[in-house]
Formats: structure tokens, sequence, C-alpha cells
């Protein structure tokens, strides 16, 4: 989502919303007057279209800005399909500081933080950035590089849990494989869940399964046989290699449609990303590569005006350092308030 900086608008009203999944506090202001109305909106579309309709008649159509500690989400998907409606997100923190000032109890209540942020954007509006989505060809990419992201992590869980399960029963598998996110290496489990299974299986059965998944090296089968026939189970009680074999078999097949759901991204970010103008330009960074390119792509987006260096990318993205000085003390630390999965992408791609 790009951001821009707020421009003079005659705005006809000002309204402060504090979203939840079900509802939506709403406090409102209109220009000319200094009341202020508060509602409950419910997250419905049918109840948005209303409300939305009644703020078009009311105010005729002019534009009306609305502050949300969001810049993306349900709500903002809602509200962006409508012209005239100007939305300025608002740090989470920003809120919490600004109430705090107020309310040294820390008291927290939806109605309140919607007349906050109503106060906010009518009196530091100049500092407040609105939102403007981009093309839907970047919009559609950043999702997918983020939700590919999300899978890789799925799946590195996956992998940990099978790990530990094997290691209860049967680390010999985890000796033979050193790779475990493979297709050799889950249906060799598949096919031979257990030590028992893999031992009973015969050496030109298992030449052939090493042949047929592209396993060309004499030496590396030759071994890896040799180690299945010698190796010794680590338990024979039922007890836990029946439950724990259990536990293998599901979590392989989770595995499976993980690495074929990040395999599908991979397709379609691809085809995404390569017909978008300024793909070029980070595909040819250093170490980019299919992964990396399009999730820099979507990191630098296309309103680079947003940076007035590099400096600036790298403040907000979190990969500079903070300094604090006081009196005599100093001390530096990385930015905890910045886009996580911004900083990721700089982090892993300079590893």
């Amino acid at each position: 989502m790009k951001q821009l900086t707020s421009q003079p608008d005659d705005f006809a009203a000002f309204v402060g919303l504090d979203w939840a999944n079900a509802k939506h506090d709403v406090c409102l202001q209109a220009a000319d007057t200094n009341r202020r109305e508060a509602c409950v909106l419910q997250h419905k579309p049918e109840a948005i279209e209303e409300w939305v309709s009644a703020l078009r008649q009311r105010f005729q159509g002019k534009p009306i800005a609305i502050a949300l500690e969001l810049d993306k989400g349900p709500i903002v998907a809602a509200l962006q399909k409508y012209d005239g409606l100007v939305l300025f997100p608002i740090n989470p923190l920003t809120l919490a500081r600004y109430r705090e000032a107020f309310t040294t109890s820390c008291a927290k209540d939806d109605p309140t933080d919607a007349q906050l942020q109503l106060e906010l954007l009518l009196k530091h509006r100049d500092k407040l950035n609105r939102l403007r989505p981009q093309s839907v060809d970047m919009r559609v990419l950043s999702q997918l590089v983020e939700d590919r992201r999300v899978l890789v992590n799925n799946k590195v869980r996956l992998l940990n849990r099978l790990t530990s399960a094997l290691k209860n029963y049967y680390p010999q598998a985890l000796e033979w494989f050193n790779e475990k996110d493979t297709a050799l290496f889950c249906d060799f489990l598949e096919r031979w869940p257990t030590l028992k299974a893999a031992r009973l299986a015969r050496r030109s059965t298992l030449v052939r399964f090493f042949h047929e998944h592209r396993v060309r090296c004499a030496e590396l089968i030759d071994r890896r046989v040799q180690a299945i026939k010698n190796a010794t189970p680590l338990t024979t009680d039922e007890g836990i290699i029946m439950p724990k074999r259990l536990l293998v078999e599901v979590l392989l097949s989770q595995l499976r449609a993980v690495r074929q759901g990040i395999e599908r991204f991979d397709e379609v970010i691809a085809e995404r990303a390569h017909h978008h103008p300024d793909f070029a330009l980070f595909a040819a960074l250093p170490g980019a590569g299919a992964v990396f390119a399009p999730r820099l792509l979507v990191a630098f987006g296309e309103l680079r005006e947003r940076y007035a260096d590099a400096a600036a990318l790298q403040k907000y993205s979190g990969i500079a350092p903070v300094t604090k000085r006081s009196g005599n003390a100093c001390w530096v630390h990385r930015r905890y308030q910045c886009p996580k999965f911004l900083r990721q992408t700089f982090v892993e791609w300079s590893v």
C-alpha cells in the first residue's frame, strides 16, 4: 500500500474509526461544527454500504477524511472502494502514547480510541500520511510474496516437528538424508516409515528407489543401503513406535501439501513479476534470484518518492540502528516498530 503526504483538502467531515472483528466504533465531526457524533458500525458489507451511502448523501459527495489504525485489512479494503473517502492510517503506538498522555491510568475503550483518532486527524493531519493504492499488479504481487513466506514458515515448523518425531524412534532416517525438504526424503519415509520396514526391503528395491529419484552416485547409494541394513533400532517399544509413526505419516501429508503450495506460488509470482516493467532492475541485483527479486520489487514499490534517500528507506524498514543518548549514556538497538516483512526481506537477501 502506498502512502502519500497529506495535502490540504476541503474535507466535509472527519471520522475516527476504531476497528474490530465484528464491529467498529465511529466518531464523526462535520467540518462546519464542533459537535461530535458517535455510532457503532457492524462489520458487514451491507452495513458498511449503508453507512457510506448515508455519508455521501449527507455531505453531498464531498471528501471525507477517516483515521484508523490500519493500512490494510478487511475494513480498509471495504472503504477503499468508495470514491471520496480518504484514509489516514495512524500507528497503533502513536495512538497508545497519545491516549496515555491524557489517561495516566492506562484505561482503554473502543469509543474513546475513536475519539482520540479523530483528534489526531483534526489537530495533526499535516503529519499524517494518506493511503493511496498501488496498481493492481503490484498489490497482487505484494500479497503473493508475503503469503509465500508464511507457507515457508509453515514448512519449517512441519520439518521441525517431523525431525522431533523421528528422533523418538527412527533417528537413522535423519542421518541418511542431509536435505529433509525433498521428495526423496518424504517418499522414503512414506514407503518405509520404520527402521524395521526399511531393513526388510531388498537391496535391489532400495537401489531402484534411489534411481527413480535421480540418485546416480553408486558410492552414495551403496553407503545408504549398507547403513540401512546395519542400523540398530533405537527402541522396539510399540508404545513409542506406533503413535510416532502415525504422527510422521500425518506430518508428511501436510509437508507435501505445503511444498506443492509453495511451488504453485513460485509459478504465479514469477509470471506476475516478469510482466512488471521494473522487474529487470531487481532481477539484476547480486543474489536476488527467483525468490528475492520479486520481494525487492515489492519492497521498493511504485512510489519511490516516498524515500528521500537510501537512509530514509533503511530507517523505515528497520534495518538502520536506533541511537539513544541521554547525558553520558549512549546505546544502540534495532528498531522495534517497523514493517516486519519488509525488514525480513532485506535481512534475508543480505545473508
